[in-house]
């Protein structure tokens, strides 16, 4: 197989090389989109089978909305359209003739949902209003990079409407709460958790919570995010409802989102030099047994020997036995690594005669000896775990080591650079904020979800300062 380029010199092309050599996808014939392969796509898929029984547990349920949105639809939420309009693809002609009015294609699905909220609720009693839908979403991105930002994506939506401002509170923050505890147990993700500051919120959101992860690179990257909508999309598709006694009342609207792009979160946290490192709880192989041999007696029994090892660990634990006669182990060992399958079991002639299989760790490259009979289901699963663990505490503490604070513009220039995440005191003033940008090309990724004490002042304005902001760059 080709060299993957160096993690540290081109992280860029790393990352390319990755998604190329692990054959989760490739470029499509329409610029700026991918095709998911059937390996890049099984991650998908096991995200979601667990993400939505997460989305359940919530009281949400699935649903489906058209692509298409109506031009008026659109047109009803000024700070919305005027947030996403440059995004947007439009179609204009159906069967052969121009339409008479417009057609969005989805860049998120408020605009198509709320209106059919009107409808559906009317009392108290239609309250609280939970669903979620999985689809595809495009948004008609410059600059696009596989998984990561692409002219059309997958993603789950969900959206809830509630009767007062301290349920809508309760689901936003109950949302980003499932997402954090999905990053952390699934994905084996460590992520921050806080508010975006108002120019960063979601277009016509009353506030944004997110989860941010950090990249080896040095980046941040959006990880999930929940928003409350306040009641402005209430009033603009005219959603109401009668309260107990009688008054006629706006909903609390909320939204939140989770997409494909944290595959390419999961690629640029936990990959190494060698290629993807996945959790097992994601990966479509957790094991995957190479069979060592030269003859064909050999193969014979080194081959049975695979089978009795997978029917044991079948079916609680995804298990692949590579016996493809026309590559070597060596070229199985590379191809398997850099496709991250969490562990490596090797069996060969010399093997048998100690009753032993030899066992290698995705997650520490370390390789050690096993007895087979030791080799139980049970002992594999506990292997399994360890190493979804030691992968959490390895990015965990990747991230603590990155996280820093700085008190003047010098020191705030300089870690970015170094690449780090930097808490630093703000005003609160959008000015600021675009000043360090505009010097360090670092953007304020989240405010604490706590209270941070606020130490000293603002390194731009020289002003108290009013809230701790993390500032990043990020993807």
């Amino acid at each position: 197989m080709p060299r993957l380029a160096d993690q540290q010199k081109d992280f860029p092309q790393w990352y390319l090389d990755v998604i190329q050599q692990a054959d989760m996808a490739e470029h499509a014939d329409v610029k700026g989109c991918i095709i998911f392969k059937p390996y890049g796509y099984a991650l998908w898929e096991a995200i979601q089978y667990d993400l939505n029984r997460r989305i359940k547990a919530l009281g949400v349920q699935n649903c489906y909305f058209p692509l298409f949105i109506p031009e008026s639809f659109m047109n009803k939420e000024k700070n919305h359209v005027k947030g996403f309009a440059p995004e947007c693809a439009v179609v204009t002609h159906g069967g052969g003739k121009e339409l008479t009015e417009k057609l969005y294609v989805r860049p998120t699905s408020e605009t198509i949902m709320y209106p059919t909220f009107a409808k559906w609720i009317h009392s108290y009693r239609d309250l609280p209003l939970k669903i979620n839908q999985w689809a595809n979403v495009v948004r008609w991105e410059m600059r696009t990079r596989p998984f990561l930002r692409t002219l059309e994506f997958l993603w789950q939506e969900g959206h809830t409407a509630h009767a007062t401002k301290e349920d809508a509170d309760g689901m936003v923050n109950a949302a980003l709460t499932m997402y954090s505890d999905f990053d952390r147990e699934f994905l084996a993700l460590p992520v921050l958790r806080g508010k975006k500051p108002d120019h960063e919120k979601f277009a016509g959101a009353h506030y944004t919570l997110t989860t941010e992860a950090f990249a080896k690179d040095g980046k941040a990257i959006q990880a999930g995010t929940s928003h409350n909508l306040g009641q402005g999309f209430s009033e603009a598709y005219d959603v109401k409802f009668l309260d107990e006694k009688g008054a006629q009342q706006r909903p609390w609207i909320t939204s939140w989102g989770l997409s494909t792009r944290i595959i390419g979160t999961v690629i640029v946290v936990h990959g190494d030099e060698k290629g993807l490192r996945l959790p097992p709880t994601l990966a479509p192989t957790q094991i995957v047994v190479i069979p060592i041999y030269k003859t064909d007696a050999e193969k014979s029994s080194v081959l049975a020997a695979c089978r009795d090892l997978e029917k044991s660990w079948s079916p609680t634990i995804r298990v692949k036995i590579d016996d493809r006669d026309e590559k070597s182990p060596g070229f199985k060992f590379n191809e398997w690594e850099v496709k991250g399958v969490p562990v490596r079991v090797e069996i060969g002639p010399k093997d048998l005669e100690k009753k032993q299989i030899t066992v290698a760790r995705r997650d520490t490259s370390e390789k050690s000896a096993m007895p087979i009979d030791a080799a139980s289901a049970s002992a594999m699963e506990s292997l399994l775990k360890n190493i979804q663990e030691t992968l959490y505490a390895q990015a965990k503490k990747h991230l603590d080591d990155h996280t820093k604070e700085a008190s003047t513009m010098e020191d705030l220039a300089r870690l970015i650079e170094e690449g780090n995440m930097v808490w630093v005191p703000w005003d609160g003033t959008v000015e600021s904020a675009n000043a360090v940008k505009d010097k360090t090309k670092a953007t304020i990724r989240l405010l604490p979800e706590d209270d941070r004490p606020v130490t000293g002042k603002d390194p731009v304005s020289g002003k108290a300062g009013t809230v701790m902001a993390l500032y990043a760059k990020a993807y």
